[in-house]
């Protein structure tokens, strides 16, 4: 008998507590390949915390491996708080099981004796990083697999400073997590007295208004009177943003707003977004048609935990143009830079941060309003990180905006993570402000183009699913670092090998290779996915000219 089917044999005989799991294990019986999948590894645990398929298995989320991970991060914040600082908030999304997953999670750490605080109804991956911090917990979880489809679920982790947990905290956590048995975790919780329940506290209304008054105060508008009659239509892809987005644009003024009917409730079936990521044109096609019939100025989106934020206008002709993470990223960093410098409100040694497949060209216009530029490793965590080493260096007001390509915008320091809501409050008020002045925000976007270049970003993402899938990924990560002399006929002039650790990063599994003409090629693992991405950046004189070299290359790597 096989690991795996030893594993399949004892969770028939333990996995009783819920029972879709039940029903998928005989569901399983006799399909070899089934079996394997579901148990050929645990989940993995890195600094995401645990992202997987929902269903039966050590590798897929369901209430044991939540139960084992959350006894994991108990273990490990006993380790590392005294009794009067252990506390964990929580918060989850619209996501099928996310409620159920939270509730497993806020079970097992009152059983550990540690105060828990969780929202009594979803909330958004912002308001949990807000959440840690204001109440001083020592750890946060939100229970949420992002923008992925309807069949995944996840669980994210914080460290007491909002951010998510280091790379060093991660394998802490993870040590602790291999050290138990999730089966007997919740018999344990099972057979406690149910008064532990009476550590579980819900998050006071006040601390989501302290949150609203937070995005509120990002506001750059100086006082000035601009119209903000602007027509919006805004989706929540089902998700959780639809009561902070909509409260939060409605103070600051916005009040003539669409909402998307088919997508406004909480759904993890997301049905008419099967992909609910507005990086995804289909995700946005809805939100589009809906701008489309009500003559919209500015269509907004957020994934279902509120934590990216995309964006479509109109061009001259009265077409709808979605646009890139990179692009509104810009729009907005020169937005701030703009207004900061004019009303002179920029701060000594102002500071700009950004991931290192994020737009170079964001760099350019730092530059030219006397901004440094941070770059960090993907994923929004080494934006909070920087934050933090401002804040220790009593430098938090430096911070002027951070972004990355992946539609994640922060402009404040209130959290350390990505803020949809935070990203459609300052979207609505920058296109309302050029549009007082009768600019669109596509002429804006053209304008930085001919002042700083024009920059063509893209990403392929490839799929890679089960154990022999992520066998082929590892391989081809490695045939990668073995060498590239060319991309398309263009010189490779460097490799930057992040697995050693470079600038003082911390050492990732990520190769960036520097090409003749000012391209460049990022070559990745995904850290939530089953995928290798690629992400492509290419300078020309226009955009028709970036696109004919960017498809060159692409077709040169598949």
């Amino acid at each position: 008998m096989t690991k795996e089917q030893e594993l399949y044999v004892l969770w028939k005989e333990k996995a009783q507590k819920d029972m879709d799991v039940v029903r998928e294990l005989k569901e399983m019986e006799g399909n070899e390949e089934r079996i394997e999948d579901a148990f050929y590894r645990d989940l993995a645990f890195g600094t995401g915390g645990l992202r997987g398929v929902i269903g039966a298995g050590t590798n897929r989320m369901n209430i044991y491996t939540v139960a084992k991970a959350s006894q994991g991060l108990a273990n490990y914040v006993i380790k590392n708080f005294n009794d009067a600082d252990r506390s964990i908030a929580i918060s989850y999304d619209s996501r099928i099981k996310s409620d159920v997953f939270a509730r497993t999670a806020a079970e097992v750490f009152a059983a550990n004796g540690i105060e828990v605080h969780i929202y009594d109804e979803l909330m958004p991956t912002p308001c949990l990083s807000f959440a840690v911090r204001e109440l001083k917990c020592a750890a946060g979880i939100m229970v949420t697999a992002s923008h992925n489809p309807s069949k995944y679920n996840g669980y994210k982790v914080y460290g007491a400073d909002g951010c998510q947990i280091t790379t060093e905290a991660a394998k802490s956590i993870l040590e602790e997590i291999d050290a138990v048995d999730g089966f007997e975790v919740l018999e344990k919780v099972d057979a406690l007295s149910e008064s532990y329940k009476e550590r579980i506290h819900v998050i006071p209304d006040e601390v989501y208004t302290a949150f609203t008054e937070c995005v509120k105060k990002e506001s750059m508008l100086y006082g000035e009177e601009i119209s903000k009659d602007v027509a919006i239509v805004y989706t929540p892809l089902n998700g959780t943003g639809l009561k902070p987005i909509l409260r939060a644009l409605k103070e600051e003024g916005y009040t003539n707003i669409t909402v998307v009917k088919e997508q406004e409730q909480p759904d993890g079936n997301f049905p008419t977004c099967p992909y609910p990521n507005p990086e995804i044109h289909e995700a946005m096609a809805l939100g589009m048609e809906y701008a489309e019939k009500s003559h919209a100025d500015l269509l907004l989106a957020t994934d279902p935990d509120c934590d990216r934020c995309g964006i479509a206008v109109r061009n001259q002709n009265g077409e709808y143009v979605l646009l890139s993470g990179n692009e509104t990223g810009l729009l907005l960093l020169d937005y701030i830079c703009d207004r900061r410098s004019s009303h002179n409100d920029m701060p000594n040694d102002p500071v700009f941060v950004k991931t290192i497949v994020t737009m170079d060209l964001a760099e350019k216009i730092a530059k030219n309003y006397g901004v440094r530029t941070i770059n960090v490793l993907t994923g929004f965590k080494f934006i909070g990180e920087q934050i933090g080493l401002l804040e220790k260096e009593d430098k938090e007001d430096s911070y002027i905006c951070g972004f990355e390509e992946s539609y994640g915008y922060l402009t404040g320091t209130y959290v350390r993570d990505k803020d949809a809501v935070n990203a459609a409050t300052m979207i609505a008020e920058m296109f309302a402000y050029y549009k007082t002045k009768g600019i669109s925000l596509l002429d804006k976007l053209n304008e930085l183009y001919e002042k700083y270049g024009y920059c063509l970003n893209t990403l392929h993402s490839f799929e890679f699913e089960g154990s022999k899938g992520f066998t082929q990924m590892q391989e081809l990560m490695a045939k990668f670092r073995a060498g590239v002399g060319e991309v398309a006929g263009k010189k490779v002039e460097a490799c930057l090998d992040y697995s050693t650790g470079i600038d003082g990063l911390p050492k990732s599994d990520v190769l960036k290779f520097l090409l003749d003409g000012g391209h460049s090629l990022v070559v990745r693992p995904s850290g939530t996915e089953p995928k290798l991405k690629f992400y492509i950046s290419v300078q020309a004189k226009n955009k028709e000219e970036a696109e004919f070299i960017e498809k060159e290359m692409m077709e040169s790597l598949t």
